[in-house]
C-alpha cells in the first residue's frame, strides 16, 4: 500500500494489481492511413475498412472512433500529413499552412481556420505561423521538417496509434541500406500542410504522461515478452489520454523489420504514442551519421522534435551520434552525445518559450546516470537549459532507474566538469529490464532484474499546472510494489563472490548452489557485519527510509549513494541481494552498485528465531511506501 497527500490536503489511496495476460483487445476493423498524405487538390482517400468475414467498404465518419483512445481524447483522430503536390513557387523554401482540420480528414477544405502561433522547424530554423497559419522555411537539402503541437491541440495519429507532425524532404532518397531507408521525395512539393484538431485533453493543466524506455527486442519472442509485461500493462490504462506515451529509444534491437511490430504492439495505447531513436535503432550500414536513422524517420518520423501538453513543454533530442558502418558494413560504434544542430535547434525552439514553463528533455541517452556523465556534452545542454530552473531531463539506455536532484554531487559528474547538478535527471528503467533475463516467472516473462537492483516497468511524469512528480510502475504489479528486501551478510557476500567467478568463467562446473536471502546465521549477526538492504525504487537523495524492527522504533537507514560527492561506492555490500541472487544464480546485469539502496545493520545481539523488520519509504514529494521483511537467524547446528 502507499499514501499520497495532494496539495490540498487530501489523501489518496491507490495500487490494484494490472494483469497481464495479453493486450487490451481492439475492434476488428483493419484501418490503413498513410504518414503523409499527398495532394493534387482533390478529395482525400482516407482508406478503407476490412471486416473480419472479408467484407469491405468506404470510410466514413470520424477515424479517431476507430482508433484506439478515440473515445477518452476529444482530439484524438486518425490521418496524416497533407504533402499537396505540385511544383514550389520557390524551391529553396518550404511553405505550407497549419490549419484547423475539423471535419479531421487531413486536408484543407473551405472553412477550415489557419492556427496562427505554431512553431513549425526544418530540424535547425524554427519560425512561427502567421495570422492564417501559414510558415516560410529555408529548403536544407536532405531534412525533416516538423510541427510544435500546441497544448488545446492534437496531431492526427497513424493506424497504429503514432503521432503524426512531420515530413520528410528526401530528393534522391537514401542510400541503399539494408532495411530501406526513405524512398525518394522527388522536388520540393507545393505545400506540406500539418492537421491538428482542438483538444480539450491537451489543454487540461493535470496531465499523466507515460514514459516507456528500451523495449529492445531482438526477436518476436522478446515482442510477446514485452506484450505481456510492461506493455500490457500501459494498454490497461486511461490516465495518459492527453499527454500520450513517448517510447524513449532502443524500441527495437537492431533488426529494422521490427519496427511494424514494435508500432502493432503499442497501437492501443490509451493516448498518442511518439519516439525517439536509440543506439540500437539505427541503420548500421550507413556511411555516417547523414543517414544512420532513414529508416526510423521512415518508420516514425522526426528524430528529434517538440510539443506542449498542459502546461509543460515537451522536447524529444537524438543524442546519439553514429561513427558509420565498420569495415564489414556492421556497427560501427557511437558517440552519446547531441549534435551541434540539435543544439542551435533546441535554442531557436527555447527561444518561443517562457523561461518559467516547465520543460521536459526526453533522450535515449540519460544526461548523466549514478556511475558518471553518460552525454558527452552534457556541459553545453545544460548552458542551454540555464534559463530554464523548470526543466527536468529524462533517458533510457542504461537499463537502470534513477531518480537525481538538482544540487546533487558526484566525484564522477566533477571530473567531466559538472560540479553540481542543475536540473533533475531521470532514468526511466526499461521496458526489457535487463534484456529479458532470467528464468520465467509465474506470469510467464522473465524475471529480467536490473543491474541496479530494480525491475522491468515504465514511468509516469504527473503535472498538476506548474507541479511535477513522477512514480515508476514495476511490470504486473501494483502501485505500492518499490521495494526489493533481503539480508546482506558475509555468508551472502562471500556466496556472491563466487557465483560472480562462475559467471565470469562461462559458468563451467558446478554452480555456487542456492542461498537464502530471508534468512542469517547468528554466527554472521554476531560479527557486526549483517544488514538489512533495501532498493526503494522511488528513492533519491530527498527521499526517507526508515526500518522497524520487530516492531520497535523505527531508525533511520543509511544511503548507500548519497550524492554529497563522493566517488562511487561498489562491491557487494552496496547492492540488493534479492535481485543480485537471481541474477548471480540465472542471467542478467550486475553493477555491485545502485543510488537507490538503504541498509540498516542488525543488532549484533539479536537472538536466534524469526523477526520481522518493516520498512517505510518516503519519497521526495511526501509518498509513502511500506515493505514487510520476515526473516530468520539461524542457530549453529548442536555438533
Amino acid at each position: 500500500m502507499y499514501l499520497k497527500a495532494n496539495r490540498a490536503g487530501a489523501v489518496r489511496l491507490a495500487g490494484a494489481r494490472i494483469a497481464v495476460a495479453g493486450v487490451s483487445a481492439v475492434a476488428a476493423v483493419g484501418l490503413t492511413v498513410a504518414p503523409a498524405v499527398a495532394q493534387d487538390g482533390g478529395s482525400l482517400p482516407l482508406g478503407s475498412v476490412s471486416g473480419a468475414d472479408g467484407s469491405s467498404g468506404s470510410l466514413t465518419g470520424s477515424l479517431g472512433d476507430l482508433l484506439p483512445g478515440g473515445p477518452g481524447n476529444d482530439g484524438l483522430y486518425g490521418g496524416g500529413v497533407q504533402v499537396v503536390d505540385g511544383e514550389a513557387e520557390d524551391p529553396e523554401v518550404l511553405t505550407g499552412q497549419v490549419f484547423d482540420d475539423a471535419n479531421k480528414n487531413s486536408r484543407i477544405d473551405g472553412g477550415e481556420a489557419g492556427i496562427p502561433g505554431v512553431s513549425v522547424s526544418n530540424g535547425l530554423d524554427v519560425v512561427q505561423t502567421d495570422a492564417e497559419g501559414r510558415y516560410e522555411l529555408p529548403v536544407r537539402g536532405d531534412f525533416t521538417a516538423f510541427v510544435t503541437q500546441p497544448a488545446g491541440w492534437q496531431v492526427p495519429v497513424d493506424e497504429q496509434n503514432f503521432a503524426q507532425f512531420s515530413y520528410n524532404h528526401y530528393p534522391e532518397g537514401s542510400p541503399e541500406l539494408k532495411f530501406g531507408g526513405l524512398e525518394p521525395t522527388g522536388d520540393l512539393p507545393k505545400a506540406v500542410n500539418f492537421p491538428m484538431a482542438a483538444s480539450g485533453a491537451t489543454a487540461a493543466a493535470e496531465q499523466s504522461c507515460a514514459i516507456a524506455s528500451d523495449t529492445q527486442a531482438y526477436d518476436m519472442e522478446e515482442m510477446e515478452y514485452a506484450r505481456a509485461g510492461a506493455i500490457a500493462d500501459l494498454m490497461a490504462r486511461d490516465d495518459y489520454a492527453g499527454c500520450g506515451l513517448l517510447l524513449l529509444g532502443d524500441n527495437v534491437g537492431d533488426d529494422l523489420a521490427l519496427n511494424p511490430a514494435l508500432k502493432d504492439s503499442y497501437a492501443a495505447a490509451g493516448g498518442p504514442v511518439r519516439a525517439i531513436p536509440g543506439n540500437h535503432d539505427m541503420d548500421f550500414d550507413a556511411a555516417g551519421p547523414e543517414n544512420s536513422v532513414d529508416t526510423y524517420r521512415r518508420d516514425f518520423g522526426a528524430p528529434y522534435y517538440s510539443y506542449d501538453v498542459g502546461q509543460t513543454h515537451f522536447v524529444g533530442l537524438f543524442n546519439v551520434i553514429y561513427n558509420g558502418a565498420s569495415a564489414d558494413g556492421g556497427n560501427g560504434g557511437y558517440a552519446e552525445a547531441i549534435t551541434d544542430e540539435q543544439l542551435e535547434w533546441l535554442r531557436n525552439d527555447l527561444a518561443t518559450v517562457d523561461e518559467n514553463t516547465p520543460i521536459v528533455v526526453a533522450a535515449h541517452a540519460p544526461i548523466v546516470s549514478y556511475t558518471g556523465v553518460v552525454t558527452d556534452n552534457a556541459s553545453e545542454l545544460y548552458e542551454i537549459l540555464a534559463d530554464y530552473p523548470n526543466a527536468v531531463t529524462v533517458g533510457g539506455h542504461t537499463h537502470t532507474l534513477e531518480n537525481h536532484i538538482a544540487g546533487d554531487q558526484r566525484a564522477e559528474w566533477a571530473d567531466a566538469g559538472i560540479p553540481e547538478l542543475t536540473h533533475d535527471q531521470v532514468v526511466a528503467g526499461a521496458v526489457s529490464g535487463s534484456w529479458y533475463s532470467g528464468e520465467l516467472n509465474d506470469d510467464g516473462v522473465p524475471y529480467s532484474y536490473t543491474s541496479d537492483a530494480a525491475e522491468p516497468g515504465v514511468l509516469t511524469f504527473e503535472f498538476d499546472g506548474t507541479e511535477r512528480s513522477e512514480y515508476y510502475t514495476v511490470r504486473g504489479e501494483p502501485q505500492d510494489k518499490q521495494f526489493l528486501t533481503g539480508v546482506n551478510s558475509p555468508t551472502w557476500r562471500a556466496w556472491a563472490e563466487e557465483a560472480q567467478q562462475w559467471q565470469d568463467d562461462d559458468k563451467v562446473g558446478e554452480g555456487p548452489g542456492p542461498i537464502a536471502t530471508d534468512s542469517v546465521s547468528l554466527e554472521d549477526v554476531r560479527s557486526g557485519e549483517s544488514w538489512i538492504s533495501t532498493s526503494f525504487f522511488a528513492g533519491s537523495t530527498d527521499a526517507d527510509v526508515s526500518f522497524s524492527l520487530d516492531g520497535g522504533e523505527a531508525t533511520e537507514g543509511t544511503h548507500t549513494q548519497p550524492a554529497t560527492g563522493e566517488a562511487l561506492n561498489k562491491g557487494w555490500e552496496f547492492t540488493d541481494p534479492v535481485s543480485a541472487t537471481h541474477n548471480l544464480s540465472s542471467s542478467g546485469a550486475m553493477a555491485q552498485a545502485s543510488p537507490h539502496v538503504w541498509r540498516f545493520d542488525l543488532p549484533s545481539d539479536l537472538e536466534a528465531g524469526e523477526h520481522t523488520v518493516e520498512i517505510t519509504g518516503t519519497d521526495r514529494y511526501g509518498v509513502i511506501y511500506t515493505d514487510t521483511l520476515t526473516f530468520t537467524v539461524e542457530a549453529a547446528a548442536a555438533e
